[in-house]
């Protein structure tokens, strides 16, 4: 028997119906019929009438449209789930709608484990069956069947069950469509990148519902506000020589999209969801060029467009420190700076990461992954001074040695961890870092002073899921997520400070992040990083060596020494030419296969006999030490774990060790002590790296 209720809701819907077709008879109103679980019904809003996505979405389309909510809370798409949608009065108020427009959002709670393990396999059939329903109703309605919101790692059932089964669900559904002949709708897209909009990780929230409902109006409708580029396109910008040239963007549906570059003209048409792409064939080095980008009604002109070579520069604070404040800079900016060939593009931050308060607009643009900004500029005394001094620097020598534009991207955030530049899809399932996403404020994972710093930021914060820079995810999704279809050259990282309170951690997380870069541009991504600097810290020496030996088991990745240039009191040391002038040392040799030295002396063997242990080196014919100076920087550590200092002596490629007499030596460190004067180098200046090694029971390290 139904209640009062759904009496009153029958008989509304009965009026409504009527007059709705009364009305479109008379060619006046199109019915969209909204159907799906609790987030199509509005759940948790406060207004729920008025700001589900069906209502905001009845607002967006206006008068010549009807849309109703036939969202019921829990339900499941498949027929033998613990509630299913087709024995709702949701579903049969819907049928009897007979809507010529019909948005489908269903699977959310089949990944219940009373649902997904017994009845999965039956999800397809029960799809076609719902699909087929609304069509005996309306021939010919168009229907849309929507990839799945989002569910984030905060629900309670995300790694037990939930997290596997959705995916499983969500990559359905485009085979559904394909099989059923129906139109495809994201919902997931436009919101996995907003987990703030979630307080339950599961219900958006009236801004997320107002998403959902734009979503909706644009597939509609297709009006995506016509023709737009994403950010990176600008005048003065590098775009990748010898590689397909992709130029990509937005406008309304069907539109053709004629673009003229190097004297050519090509066409492509928008796709339903507004995204347009033409792929140009690669070209030399050169430039300037112009191209022009030309819609149905406006014309976007790009100007000093140059063909070259783009490095993505990115990391924390010592990548951000700029050139006016380094060692030196104040001269170069005034002697040196104006370079043509190198053209700089620095994201700026909408708020500074120091020790303050952030105010409501800065908290409301860190929301909406507003908090980067910039444009792309040439190279001269203005634009290089704010500009990273290792970038630069690194920029600098590049460019003088290959001849060709060099393009500079910088997109680095002073104490931003590792796992803040890392993609949420690869983190949520990686049974390691899925733990690091949710309430990561007061999680042991992230470094201390990290969350110390954001509870600062996020004072005024009104929402205990309001974002920072230092989320994990975040700057991916801000920074890095609107870069991946932007070729580059390689990356230059210089990060790690914020992840010294857990070596191992970091060694996960930084091969992560080298891995997930690499599926997002391309497999063989050069990668070259920064060994930290010496300081006064004292976990950083085993972190110094961790790094060193992470270039060994990830390949075409290689490190440069920074701790002979570091400052004992301050992390922002000011001597970066050294570092930015290795780093492209690294490059020009590795990715340039140009005959130049760039890597220090790295150990190779060790043999003990009698009373002195002999390392050998690589990357070396002589060693030396800084400014002819007395070697220094090896200990040994006996079987009680003490250091001791030995007599040490340099023998061509070789060091040579004196054990004290009655001593057991279990391990051999170089440069180990947190701000360290070790100044062993090969015989083109670079130095050798921190490293502590084990000697074993043959005799023999590695």
């Amino acid at each position: 028997m139904m209640s009062i209720k759904q009496c009153r809701l029958l008989v509304l819907l009965s009026a409504i119906i009527l007059f709705n077709a009364n009305a479109f008879a008379q060619g006046k109103i199109i019915k969209v019929a909204c159907i799906g679980n609790s987030v199509t019904y509005g759940y948790g809003l406060e207004h729920r009438e008025s700001e589900c996505y069906p209502t905001q979405l009845q607002g967006l389309l206006g008068d010549n449209y009807s849309v109703m909510n036939f969202g019921h809370s829990g339900a499941t798409l498949l027929k033998h789930g613990h509630n299913p949608y087709y024995k709702t009065a949701e579903f049969n108020n819907a049928i009897a709608f007979a809507p010529d427009i019909a948005i489908i959002h269903l699977g959310l709670n089949d990944t219940d484990p009373r649902d997904w393990p017994d009845y999965g396999q039956d999800f397809e059939a029960d799809y076609s069956w719902l699909i087929d329903t609304f069509r005996k109703a309306n021939p010919k309605v168009k229907i849309f069947i929507a990839r799945l919101s989002p569910i984030f790692s905060g629900h309670p059932r995300f790694k037990s069950g939930t997290r596997d089964w959705y995916w499983q669900i969500q990559n359905l559904i485009p085979e559904i469509a394909k099989a059923n002949n129906t139109s495809l709708i994201d919902f997931h897209e436009p919101l996995y990148n907003r987990p703030d909009l979630f307080p339950d990780n599961l219900h958006p929230t009236k801004e997320g519902a107002a998403i959902l409902a734009k979503t909706c109006y644009q597939r509609i409708t297709g009006k995506y506000d016509g023709l737009k580029l994403p950010a990176v396109f600008m005048d003065n910008m590098v775009l990748q020589r010898d590689r397909t040239i992709p130029l990509y963007g937005t406008a309304n549906a069907d539109d053709i999209i004629t673009i003229t570059f190097n004297k050519r003209s090509s066409q492509t048409k928008t796709n339903e969801y507004g995204q347009w792409k033409l792929n140009l064939p690669a070209m030399k080095a050169g430039g300037p060029y112009t191209i022009r980008i030309a819609g149905r009604d406006s014309v976007i002109t790009l100007k000093n467009i140059f063909m070259g070579d783009v490095w993505l520069c990115a990391g924390q604070s010592n990548m951000f420190f700029p050139l006016k404040k380094s060692a030196g800079g104040a001269d170069e900016l005034r002697k040196n700076a104006l370079n043509k060939n190198i053209h700089l593009y620095k994201l700026n931050l909408q708020a500074e990461t120091d020790p303050v308060v952030w105010d409501s607009v800065a908290l409301a643009k860190t929301n909406q992954l507003k908090f980067f900004s910039g444009s792309w500029k040439t190279c001269d005394s203005l634009s290089a001074a704010d500009f990273s001094a290792v970038a630069y620097y690194f920029g600098k020598k590049v460019a003088g040695k290959v001849k060709v534009p060099i393009g500079l991207i910088e997109v680095a955030v002073g104490g931003s961890p590792t796992e803040s530049w890392i993609d949420r899809y690869t983190m949520e399932h990686d049974d390691l870092l899925v733990d690091m996403i949710a309430n990561w404020r007061k999680s042991d994972f992230v470094m201390q002073w990290c969350r110390d710093r954001a509870d600062i930021n996020l004072k005024n914060a009104k929402s205990p899921k309001q974002r920072h820079t230092y989320e994990p995810c975040y700057n991916y999704e801000a920074a890095i997520a609107p870069l991946t279809q932007f070729p580059i050259k390689g990356v230059v990282w210089y990060q790690g400070e914020s992840n010294t309170h857990n070596t191992e951690l970091h060694e996960h997380l930084f091969k992560t992040l080298v891995n997930s870069w690499r599926k997002k541009w391309v497999e063989d991504l050069p990668f070259y990083y920064v060994q930290l600097s010496g300081i006064n810290r004292p976990s950083w020496p085993v972190f110094r060596d961790s790094q060193r030996r992470l270039q060994q088991q990830i390949p075409d990745v290689h490190m440069v020494v920074s701790y002979d240039v570091g400052d004992s009191l301050n992390v922002h040391y000011t001597n970066k030419q050294p570092v930015g002038e290795r780093l492209a040392k690294l490059a020009l040799h590795y990715s340039y296969n140009e005959n130049i030295r760039a890597n220090g002396p790295e150990p190779v063997i060790a043999r003990r006999s009698g009373n002195r242990i002999v390392i050998s080196f690589t990357n070396t014919t002589r060693l030396k030490t800084m400014d002819q100076k007395p070697l220094c920087g090896f200990e040994l550590v006996n079987d009680k774990g003490n250091q001791i200092k030995p007599g040490m002596s340099i023998k061509g490629n070789k060091i040579v060790l004196l054990i004290p007499t009655a001593e057991t030596v279990q391990a051999i460190n170089y440069a180990m002590q947190p701000f360290t004067r070790a100044n062993l180098i090969n015989e083109v200046g670079l130095p050798a790296p921190t490293f502590s090694i084990k000697i074993h029971h043959n005799n023999l390290f590695y």
